[in-house]
């Protein structure tokens, strides 16, 4: 999806016909601390308004983990990238760190295309999250736009499972802000595609933070027999 105006609007010092490369060079430094400060103030403001309610998410996923659940991820276009990134953020984070039960729906592109192919590419996750998907388990599901058919039919099957269901999305929240099959939604209030992905990366990292830092306090706990 392209930014309102087109590339030109972005970067305007492209398309200027000028040939002063310092006055271009001036206009690029211009437009690099602009977009860094727009996700900079963009981040803090989901921060603000969400930060209770992302620790309350993490508790809820550390509760699956804690009882043997997995967490599915699913997105489309460049939310598929982060979804795969959120998988492997969880099942092989490095540093240490508490290794978690995550798959990707997105990765195997056998399944992808045999069921887009053979039934529609509107059941691609809840296909999917119907064979492997368990009670207590968890889905996260991306969109920048919030109005993936795909993820909503996901997110249907898995509220009928019985999974703790988390969606990340961008502008209003769209079509994911009006069902009531999502426990735990974030949006991203920007309509920059670029600037929502930059933020939903922020907030599931933080997640994934908050719950090793939950499932650590848990251990300990434990381990002092309280």
């Amino acid at each position: 999806m392209d930014e309102p105006g087109g590339v030109e609007s972005l970067y305007p010092f492209l398309y200027s016909g000028g040939s002063d490369v310092e006055a271009v060079l001036e206009q690029v430094r211009r437009s690099t601390e602009a977009k860094a400060e727009e996700i900079v103030q963009l981040r803090e403001q989901v921060a603000a308004r969400d930060g209770e309610r992302l620790e309350a998410c993490a508790r809820a996923v550390a509760d699956s983990f804690t009882a043997g659940g997995q967490l599915l991820a699913f997105g489309n276009g460049g939310s598929s990238t982060d979804a795969q990134d959120l998988a492997g953020t969880f099942l092989h984070p490095g540093g240490g760190a508490r290794s978690l039960p995550a798959l990707s729906l997105t990765a195997d592109i056998a399944v992808v295309t045999a069921l887009s192919n053979d039934i529609g590419f509107d059941v691609v996750y809840a296909r999917q999250i119907a064979a492997f998907g368990r009670p207590g388990d968890v889905a996260v599901g991306l969109s920048t736009s919030g109005n993936s058919a795909n993820l909503i039919r996901a997110f249907e099957e898995a509220a009928r499972i019985g999974m703790v269901t988390v969606g990340l999305a961008g502008y209003d929240g769209g079509r994911m802000a009006e069902v009531d099959t999502i426990e735990h939604l974030f949006v991203v209030p920007s309509s920059s595609v670029h600037r929502i992905q930059e933020a939903q990366t922020s907030i599931y990292h933080v997640l994934w933070e908050l719950v090793q830092h939950e499932l650590g306090a848990r251990g300990r706990a434990a381990g002092a027999g309280l």
